[in-house]
């Protein structure tokens, strides 16, 4: 009995459409690109609900002619080549013939058009791959395209579908990359009748630039125009004081097409290898004109993949254009200083009052400078809350002391180096050496402590305790700090505003895609840059997950190790105190938030065998 059976033509084609249509941006990315091949100078693309429910693409491009309709919505037929030859030479963003025909057989598609020659347009009418209606219709030159219900006769894919705000952020992003490779079409996105984007098509990519992702980053930019044989790079880096946490703004495209490549990413990272600082991403919008027979483009259905004949060319051309203009530009950050006036106290909690004595004696210095001043105020015993709670269940965070680690440290983990206030004063600090390491005698042992990794973890449980006890202080800066946000980043920041609320941070929206950040946390014995808004935010993505929380906590981590006083720094005896008793009362005193020792010991007994004074 044969088992094997030829699918009908419609299971085939609802298959073939799986490699197209993954989500809403897919078909906008398609049908924009078909768009754009029809030298379209204006488009707008309309989505509601994420696009689940209606995406309208609208071009003033050549549209299609009234007796080419029915072609164009079978498979593999297509305007743009006509034999195997051609894809050696493809210039046109499509090319395979399968857009039209995948989206039709998966939503319900209407069809607008007009040819410049032609007196009236067709509508034309396709439901899950089947024709319903074809019409005359009075309409403008160009095409409009307006899908409904997608998925609609595959339930199974649709249930894989994200909620629609997570759908619209990825069009979002994806017309985002369509505008900076496309500077000569104006561009407009409208998301449940919002206006997100607008550009002006005027062939500047600067301007875009701009529009897309705001004048703080516009006005950090470093141009590219590098010719070299067979290559011209032309376009934007961004100098080290915009990078960023994630490769979110490395934007990079060949013959105007947007692409990912590991060839190219590798290219640009290490150009910046010594620009930034590790876990750090440039900002890159640039394109690359290549020969189309020198690449292959045929490689994937999305064809986001391309394949090169020379890599190495490319790696290259891509690394010495950016050398070359990192070289030629200069990188010192420019620093500004605001005119003083006295902080605002935050209305989420009062500071503490040993920092207003503090701030009255340094007024000559930045509300939001960086510093390394240890802080003022004791920690108290019943300060150090128990929070392996919070710890539980989150990754990345400060490894356990292990004996192998801390030898010779015979202490219970659980419980304080010392019990009390008044047993942690029976410690005598001996000195310190190399400017670093300070010696402390207690009982029978004598402990080193790392100033740096020391001040770390002390910075780090003060915080730490704070966001588990709903405890946060905040700085209101003189001045709001207004940023600008893609509609990813904000949909992102709408899902963990829980977070940065607890965290002290105080943001308000202020119209279209900025927010106005009005207050930052106070810890660390300053506030913190307001640009650390940002930071945190890449680390973050757009889907709520526990395990974020862990993501916080790290990058509390690295504020810690930034804030801390450094091997070598000069302390005060009252400084250098004050740092080891609160040091000394901590439920964990032995790593810094990276794992680090903070305290190797030794005993009185051990010491006295090293000198054969015991046996």
């Amino acid at each position: 009995m044969s088992i094997i059976q030829l699918l009908d033509q419609n299971t085939i084609n609802k298959i073939a459409a799986g490699e197209v249509v993954e989500r809403p941006a897919s078909i906008v990315k398609e049908l924009v690109e078909n768009s754009i091949d029809a030298r379209a100078t204006a488009i707008t693309v309309e989505i509601k609900e994420g696009g689940l429910s209606t995406i309208r693409i609208t071009d003033n491009g050549i549209g299609i002619d009234a007796s080419d309709i029915g072609n164009a919505f079978l498979r593999h037929s297509t305007s743009k080549i006509k034999n195997i030859d051609d894809l050696l030479t493809v210039s046109s963003l499509g090319f395979r013939g399968e857009a039209l025909a995948s989206i039709a057989s998966v939503s319900q598609v209407e069809m607008i058009t007009k040819t410049l020659d032609n007196l009236t347009g067709i509508r034309y009418i396709i439901e899950g791959g089947f024709e319903k209606s074809v019409e005359e219709i009075g309409c403008p030159e160009g095409t409009t395209f307006i899908i409904n219900n997608m998925f609609y006769n595959t339930p199974v894919r649709r249930k894989f579908l994200k909620a629609p705000i997570t759908e619209a952020a990825y069009v979002s992003d994806l017309m985002n990359k369509l505008a900076l490779g496309n500077p000569q079409v104006s561009f407009k996105f409208i998301n449940n009748n919002q206006i997100k984007l607008h550009t002006s098509g005027n062939n500047q990519l600067q301007d875009c630039i701009f529009t897309v992702f705001g004048k703080d980053i516009a006005k950090n930019l470093i141009q590219l125009n590098e010719f070299n044989g067979d290559f011209h790079v032309q376009g934007y880096i961004g100098k080290p004081v915009i990078s960023r946490a994630n490769r979110s703004y490395e934007n990079y495209y060949i013959n105007g097409r947007y692409i990912k490549s590991k060839v190219i990413q590798k290219a640009i990272e290490d150009a910046y290898k010594s620009k930034l600082t590790i876990h750090q991403y440039p900002f890159t919008v640039f394109n690359i004109e290549i020969l189309s027979e020198y690449i292959d483009v045929n490689v994937h259905p999305t064809k986001m993949d391309i394949r090169f004949n020379n890599e190495q060319q490319v790696y290259d051309i891509v690394y010495s254009s950016i050398i070359k203009a990192l070289a030629t530009t200069e990188l010192i950050p420019e620093v500004t200083f605001d005119k003083q006036k006295e902080p605002i106290k935050s209305i989420l909690h009062s500071v503490p009052e040993p920092f207003e004595v503090k701030r009255l004696q340094s007024q000559t210095s930045n509300a939001i400078s960086h510093s390394t001043n240890i802080q003022d105020t004791p920690l108290l015993k019943e300060d150090v809350k128990k929070y392996s709670d919070l710890k539980e269940g989150l990754s990345n965070t400060q490894g356990d002391a292990n004996d192998e680690t801390l030898k010779g440290i015979q202490i219970d983990y659980k419980k304080e180096l010392f019990t009390d206030v008044t047993t942690a004063k029976e410690h005598k600090i001996v000195g310190q050496m190399f400017s670093t390491y300070w010696i402390i005698e207690f009982k029978d042992k004598y402990y080193i402590i790392d100033q740096h990794a020391a001040h770390e973890r002390v910075l780090y449980e003060k915080i730490l305790n704070g966001l588990k006890d709903k405890i946060s202080y905040s700085q209101k800066l003189l001045q709001p700090l207004i940023v600008h946000l893609t509609m990813k980043e904000k949909i992102r920041l709408d899902i963990h505003k829980h977070l940065f609320k607890e965290l002290g941070f105080e943001i308000e929206d202020f119209g279209g895609d900025a927010v106005a950040i009005r207050a930052v946390p106070y810890i660390f014995d300053k506030p913190i840059h307001p640009n650390d808004f940002v930071v945190i935010l890449d680390k973050l993505d757009n889907e709520y997950k526990e395990e974020k929380y862990g993501i916080l906590i790290d990058e509390i981590a690295s504020m810690a190790c930034k804030a801390a006083v450094k091997a070598h720094d000069n302390m005060t005896s009252l400084e250098y105190q004050r740092l080891i008793d609160q040091l000394l009362l901590l439920e964990n005193p032995f790593n810094c938030p990276h794992g680090r020792p903070t305290i190797i010991s030794m005993t009185k007994y051990e010491l006295e065998k090293k000198f054969k004074r015991i046996q």
